[in-house]
């Protein structure tokens, strides 16, 4: 199993299963058919500036047109030049002004069973009304808003108000830390902070004010603080800083006429975890990445308009704001919120909001897929799910194992499965099947989409090999794509396109099969050096989990003096199952039957839980540091449970 060069890496993992679209999905469906997707692929490949020129006009409402399509200062972009348009418009005036504002927006449902509704109309509304509270404590165009809140409709509302007037918010995930609030804080030079007096999380209240508070005393630009009553627990606030969201409300007017703004606004930062130990603030802009969402959202989910759709991410990460705000309510969807955890009450709490709402689409991580396996079929099997018609993944890939789970569990054998690869950076979806009309394969993310043109290539930038991996790189700009590092853009160039000039660098590894399928074989640095063989850490993992007594698997390397780099293997065991030596063994062999011996671990150690960011992604960055005996470096804000960490590194983890 030699590498076919120096520098590509090894590809072992075989799936061979392909699933067609049921018939009677592709007759309905946005694209029908392989060849309908072939042929709108290759025009916007021809001419991708007339193909997103011409979209922009048919999908965006625009207060004055774009002159100038794109003007690409590599690597810096800029989309639909010269035109006026606003995100919140097309999110919500644009449905009311087309007689659609009776329509359902937001199905909201909190973690202890309180619900609302809200029409187009209605959200258009609450978001005028707090577009005028934020006017009336100073904000305007190009200011910064922070937002630390429950998943609640507030948090949208919060969103669309500010980019109803040209301030730009930076969502912080409300679980982060007060130091990772002050840190994000004063990186974007926030000046103001929203936030509740807590939030709900598997029954417990979460003092959200209290750790807003603590990082307020070091954010020294935030001026005002507006606060939600969610919880109603009693909390301290500081006269002259802080307000009630509801008091605010009582008194703003919902007549806010929506903001022209150019096209090139900042609309968000977004911060995410870097290496180095200084998050990034991704920044994106109004008209690009409001397109992209829409119509990344319409293609992949295959929308109707009859659709309930659920995207389970909270509005913290990229996925909620890509796919649970701005591109669903700017393709007119009915969507589902939750505030809670998926096991609260019961490990069946997703299963009762689907069959409640009777919900068509769900989008949930493979994290969580991993978590039902693990808790076992009869939550699922007490609920009726005959309302899906749609499934899909994002965050990481999907091994086999979980997506043939989820496609016979939760779809029962009858609902495609959208495995979408894209990133915060990228802003929407940029590889899935289109469920209507490409043939799905268990693990592959399968082609892209239209106008996104994927190069994988070696260290040196030439492409490699039909079944090779390598390097995975976007030769192309694309609307949705990200402007640059909030106030750093040499980095910005250094991170994502010093490596490979002319090509944004992914940070993945990927290889290409003999279809043109597309398969992410894990980070650029999750790449394990075996006896001179390059190995995917994604592909060890797959083979682990393919082990019925498996829940999750992570692999990494530590260094080895003979191999270079030697296996090691963090798993997680199915419920019930105990940790023996004998199965330690056993899954040794497992993986070399599955794989090869080149890829047997070296060592395995059982654990309860992962380390995981809070959007459900291992940092297998920090069990690298476990695995080799360092301490871990870099930035750990995301981790979800510090209290994983310190049981790995004991002797009896």
């Amino acid at each position: 199993m030699a590498s076919q060069s120096a520098a590509s890496i090894d590809n072992v993992m075989h799936e061979s299963r392909v699933f067609p679209p049921p018939a009677e999905f592709s007759a309905a469906a946005r694209v029908k058919s392989l060849d309908e997707y072939q042929a709108l692929w290759d025009r916007a490949a021809a001419d991708p500036l007339a193909f997103w020129a011409d979209l922009a006009r048919e999908e965006l409402h625009w207060f004055e047109p774009f002159t100038e399509t794109l003007q690409w200062n590599e690597p810096f972009a800029k989309w639909f030049v010269g035109g006026k348009t606003n995100a919140a418009y097309n999110c919500l005036d644009k449905h009311v002004a087309e007689g659609r504002g009776d329509r359902t927006a937001i199905l909201w449902e909190g973690e202890p069973g309180d619900t609302r509704t809200l029409t187009y109309a209605e959200l258009l509304s609450e978001v005028c009304k707090f577009a005028n509270v934020l006017k009336s404590v100073g904000v305007g165009v190009g200011d910064v808003v922070s937002i630390y809140m429950p998943m609640t409709p507030e948090l949208a509302v919060a969103m669309l108000a500010c980019a109803r007037i040209g301030a730009i918010h930076s969502v912080i995930f409300a679980g982060f830390s007060a130091e990772a609030i002050a840190d994000r804080n004063n990186d974007a030079k926030a000046k103001v902070q929203l936030t509740a007096d807590g939030a709900w999380r598997r029954g417990k209240a979460l003092p959200l004010k209290e750790t807003v508070d603590e990082a307020l005393a070091k954010s020294h630009t935030v001026e005002t603080c507006i606060a939600l009553k969610r919880i109603g627990e009693p909390v301290a606030m500081q006269d002259g800083r802080d307000h009630w969201w509801h008091e605010l409300m009582e008194a703003a007017s919902d007549d806010c006429p929506a903001t022209p703004l150019d096209s090139e606004t900042t609309l968000f930062i977004l911060y995410t975890s870097g290496s180095t130990g200084k998050p990034k603030g991704i920044r994106h802009t109004t008209a690009g990445y409001n397109l992209y969402a829409k119509k990344t959202f319409q293609w992949v989910f295959d929308h109707r308009d009859d659709d309930v759709y659920w995207c389970t991410a909270d509005c913290g990460w990229i996925t909620g704001h890509s796919y649970l705000v701005y591109g669903p309510l700017a393709a007119g969807a009915a969507c589902v919120m939750y505030e809670g955890a998926p096991n609260f009450p019961a490990e069946d709490r997703f299963w009762d909001i689907v069959e409640k709402y009777k919900v068509t689409t769900f989008y949930t991580a493979p994290t969580a897929i991993r978590a039902f396996i693990k808790w076992g079929d009869e939550h699922v099997e007490k609920h009726d799910l005959s309302s899906l018609r749609l499934l899909g993944t994002v965050g990481e890939g999907i091994n086999p194992a979980a997506w043939l789970w989820y496609h016979e569990k939760i779809g029962g054998g009858r609902c495609p499965i959208v495995d979408t690869w894209w990133q915060t950076e990228t802003g929407g979806i940029m590889m899935s099947p289109l469920p209507g009309a490409i043939p799905t394969k268990p693990g592959s993310c399968t082609k892209p989409l239209p106008g996104i043109m994927p190069k994988i290539v070696d260290p040196m930038g030439d492409e490699v090999g039909e079944n090779q991996g390598g390097w995975l790189t976007i030769s192309h700009p694309w609307p949705g794509m990200l402007r640059g590092i909030w106030g750093d853009d040499q980095r910005y160039e250094e991170v994502y396109w010093s490596k490979t000039p002319g090509m944004y660098l992914a940070g993945d590894n990927a290889r290409r099969d003999e279809d043109g399928y597309y398969w992410i074989m894990g980070r650029i640095d999750d790449v394990l050096n075996v006896s001179g063989h390059r190995l995917s850490t994604i592909e060890i993992e797959s083979a682990l989990v393919s082990h019925p007594k498996v829940a999750e698997a992570a692999a990494v390397g530590r260094p080895d003096e003979l191999k270079g780099e030697a296996v090691a293997v963090f798993v997680s065991l199915a419920a019930g199952v105990e940790a023996t030596d004998e199965l330690r063994d056993e899954l040794k062999q497992h993986v070399r039957h599955e794989i090869g011996a080149l890829a047997q671990p070296d060592d395995i150690r059982f654990t309860a839980a992962l380390p995981k960011t809070r959007s459900g992604k291992i940092m297998r960055r920090l069990l690298k540091d476990i695995a080799a005996g360092k301490e871990t470096v870099g930035d750990t804000t995301t981790l979800e449970d510090y209290t994983v960490l310190a049981k790995l590194r004991s002797d009896d983890a």
